[in-house]
């Protein structure tokens, strides 16, 4: 194959997937990273002098990483140890109740039915069925799919899909949808929490969104290392194939010459030629023509509306009063004030949700960590942090709030100033320009934002898109997929078959 240089901006899950594939592929790939380390918003922080993963916490959906994996030829048990964990996740509430699901459904039918009911357990049966038709239904022609349309939609659906979406109502919120599933206002809220994963709120976020309840329910994994070491091992594997990493290597600008991609320019100044660009960062930063004016019309001009950022605590403290888990969750009663207050008061929650990843729990064993255990806490932020609307003591009052909630569940965490880092909306709006610190793209709200996402292909030719703010949205696995989804395009790309002679299959067929 002729040479055909390739320039990956950004080292984060896609731009790690899509430098993989395409170096196994025979490219000149190089991928340019402004930080130190690959991952992204996968990123690990050095706490106490223990790593202590302070992004995504939760690895889903493993028949994508199975496929990625097979592509350059090894297999995810060959690369990583991982661990599947029997208990999805614990929630707890400030009236003292809690619920634990499993990864065995008859166990969560089980605790269920402890909780809140026979009746209400047959209903969380019936909650999962609809779960599971509708990712069954909108995995392939949704999720699988480069570029979905509604006609496309309507087409790879087929009636029974189609039927499936009708019984769900597309146009419904998650909200609604659940409220005809449940009587108990607490698993209303719970599988509420799922519109969260793409950074939106559960009374505007479509009922489609319940699909991921199933993809929890097919296995929550945990990885020997943290999920840094999934990042860690693509970047490995995109070297032993030919790819070149430069960190704390900002990309300035996306250079064009007679409308197509031609370079790139670092901020240092430094100018290197590239055929084709993959751009692994938030669509927003080429809106803004942070990357120079010619790769701005590679995005829909208008905005959408941000996703929700976060306040994180890492920590390395000793625990009390609960029997924690990898994942647990602290619910207080009045949910919805959390979202209006983020999306239409655009301040801190005053009455936050907290997420808590235990991060040496989770096995069989369910013997406390003796002494420090290493903790990530997180609450739920209005993507602000290019305003002037969060003020520390906004900041200081929702750390108290949410570290009071914990208490009033009955968890005592011993901490330390040292041995915490907290980051805000403000740090996350550094770490990924142009986004306000949004760490999903846009907001799912509506039916229409599942196709409003822009996909891997631009109209600016040679420049190539993937991460969570494009198709098929966010998450590690969704950002993977993008990652895929690009290097396919690009690989199909006519600026690509120029430097390919045609192969002849065995069925007689030229293709490039």
């Amino acid at each position: 194959m002729a040479e055909h240089r390739v320039v990956v901006i950004g080292a984060g899950m896609a731009g790690l997937v899509s430098a993989l594939q395409l170096a196994h592929q025979g490219l000149d790939v190089t991928v340019l990273e402004a930080a130190d380390a690959p991952g992204g918003k996968l990123r690990q922080l050095v706490v106490d002098g223990a790593p202590i993963d302070s992004g995504p916490t939760v690895f889903t959906m493993r028949w994508v990483f199975d496929q990625i994996f097979a592509a350059v030829g090894t297999t995810l048990e060959a690369e990583l140890r991982i661990r599947p964990l029997p208990v999805l996740a614990r929630h707890w509430w400030d009236d003292g109740s809690s619920l634990e699901l499993f990864a065995d459904p008859a166990r969560s039918f089980n605790a269920v039915a402890r909780f809140a009911g026979l009746d209400e357990a047959k209903r969380f049966q019936g909650f999962c069925a609809q779960a599971r038709a509708a990712y069954q239904a909108l995995e392939g022609p949704y999720i699988r799919s480069a570029a979905p349309s509604m006609a496309g939609l309507s087409v790879g659906l087929g009636l029974r899909g189609l039927a499936t979406l009708a019984a769900l109502g597309p146009m419904r919120s998650l909200w609604d949808n659940l409220g005809r599933h449940f009587t108990d206002p607490r698993l209303r809220q719970l599988f509420g929490r799922y519109a969260t994963y793409t950074g939106s709120s559960p009374w505007e976020a479509p009922a489609t969104l319940m699909l991921i309840a199933q993809v929890e329910l097919e296995g929550v994994w945990s990885i020997d290392g943290g999920m840094h070491a999934l990042a860690r091992c693509l970047e490995r594997l995109a070297r032993e194939r030919g790819a070149v990493f430069r960190y704390r290597s900002a990309c300035a600008c996306i250079h064009l010459q007679q409308g197509r991609v031609c370079g790139v320019e670092l901020a240092s100044g430094e100018r290197m030629p590239a055929d084709s660009v993959v751009f692994n960062g938030d669509a927003a930063a080429l809106r803004a023509g942070l990357l120079g004016p010619g790769s701005v019309r590679a995005v829909p001009r208008k905005a959408p509306p941000r996703s929700l950022s976060a306040i994180t605590w890492s920590m390395r403290a000793p625990t009390q009063g609960l029997a924690l888990d990898r994942h647990n969750v602290f619910f207080r009663a009045d949910y919805a004030s959390e979202f209006h207050d983020i999306f239409q008061r655009g301040r801190l929650p005053q009455q936050p949700t907290v997420y808590l990843c235990a991060q040496d729990r989770g096995t069989d064993d369910q013997t406390a960590p003796a002494g420090a255990e290493r903790l990530l806490c997180l609450v739920n932020a209005p993507a602000a942090g290019d305003q002037d609307t969060i003020t520390h003591e906004a900041i200081e009052q929702c750390e108290n709030t949410s570290f009071a909630l914990l208490r009033r569940c009955g968890l005592t965490i011993q901490r330390t100033g040292p041995a915490t880092l907290r980051t805000t909306p403000m740090d996350f709006h550094r770490l990924f320009p142009a986004t306000g610190g949004a760490l999903y793209g846009q907001a799912t709200h509506g039916w229409a934002s599942a196709f409003s996402r822009p996909g891997a292909s631009t109209p600016v030719p040679g420049l190539f898109l993937a991460g969570g703010s494009v198709h098929p949205g966010p998450g590690v696995p969704m950002a993977a997929l993008s990652g895929q989804q690009a290097a396919a395009a690009l690989m199909a790309s006519p600026a690509l078959t120029r430097w390919c002679p045609p192969v002849v299959t065995s069925g007689g067929t030229s293709t490039p």
